[in-house]
């Protein structure tokens, strides 16, 4: 985990280009990202997708068994990716997610990456798929993490398909120079700073000046370009308390408007009994959507179905700021 004192050149450095810069956006090439469920997409009615405020979908999670094996018939996702093509919105299929997956050490070899590499595309190609997201995380990524990342990129690139990654400044160590340059954007987790798993760590998990340090690392520090990143926001918090070993929660964007009226218009709130919940709200949503518009490249949602419906909605706070010619 970083620390404040570290970053205070870059970030200063970065608030002030970001302060100059906002005279000049492009929202024509903005991307808006949003995760959602595969198996939800296997299921949902596709008329109920807003898919006219997103410009890609990751599915999340396509894994194989501890064998490397996909064994699911994934025939039923067809519809829902049709109905994004007609929108021209990009479908991907992410694999990874938080926590270990013992098996991606093995299938990671190489004795085992060609033919892993071999299954991800034939099931990209058979289901019209954009491409692959990869979001191996923390233990997961090891020493045949840059190979896998060259080879995929090769194999997608050759189809003219996507690949792209989720990262954190968390994970800052595991990443190499080599095998951030093999995605086409990096969706940047800019959340969990803390989470539900930390009670000994209460308090926000992903606050505007986080979105801003997140972003001067990979950009100042790491040298990506702005064009290739997305910045990552929650439809989702985490509450704490009464102590620090009290179990901490975590609670849906949805969830929290609706059991708390007026939550909308902050970022923390009092659940009674000494707990404290911290989200985003759609004020902080606006900012970081402005923000992305100046020095990235688009926003990304974890996850769509943490949103609300009507006027509350996250997602229509991000197409609405998208779209602001003036903010």
């Amino acid at each position: 985990m970083k620390t404040k004192s570290c970053l205070f050149i870059p970030v200063f450095t970065f608030l002030v280009l970001f302060a100059k810069s906002q005279v000049s956006i492009d929202s024509s090439a903005f991307r808006v990202v949003g995760y959602y469920s595969l198996q939800s997409a296997m299921t949902a009615d596709a008329r109920n997708i807003p898919f006219n405020k997103l410009t890609h979908i990751n599915l999340y999670f396509l894994n194989p068994d501890s064998m490397g094996n996909f064994t699911r018939n994934f025939q039923a996702l067809v519809p829902f990716i049709k109905a994004a093509h007609a929108k021209n919105v990009k479908v991907l299929a992410s694999i990874g997610g938080g926590g270990k997956h013992p098996y991606y050490a093995k299938l990671l070899k190489d004795s085992n990456r060609a033919v892993l590499i071999s299954k991800l595309i034939s099931i990209v190609l058979k289901y019209d798929l954009d491409g692959i997201d990869v979001d191996i995380e923390d233990k997961d990524i090891d020493e045949n993490y840059d190979n896998f990342a060259i080879e995929l990129a090769t194999s997608l690139h050759a189809y003219n398909k996507l690949i792209t990654a989720a990262v954190a400044v968390y994970f800052k160590n595991d990443y190499t120079d080599k095998a951030l340059a093999q995605y086409d954007f990096i969706n940047l987790m800019s959340y969990d700073h803390t989470g539900s798993w930390a009670p000994q760590k209460p308090g926000p998990h992903s606050t505007y000046i986080q979105a801003v340090e997140d972003l001067a690392y990979f950009r100042l520090i790491r040298g990506i370009p702005k064009e290739k990143i997305t910045l990552g926001v929650p439809f989702y918090g985490y509450g704490f308390g009464p102590t620090l070993t009290t179990p901490g929660i975590s609670m849906n964007y949805g969830h929290i408007i609706s059991e708390f009226p007026g939550a909308e218009f902050n970022d923390e709130l009092d659940m009674g009994g000494g707990r404290t919940l911290y989200y985003n709200g759609m004020l902080t949503i606006k900012m970081k959507t402005v923000l992305a518009r100046a020095e990235a490249s688009g926003i990304m949602i974890w996850q769509l179905s943490g949103d609300a419906v009507g006027p509350k909605s996250l997602l229509e706070v991000i197409h609405e700021a998208v779209n602001e010619k003036n903010n």
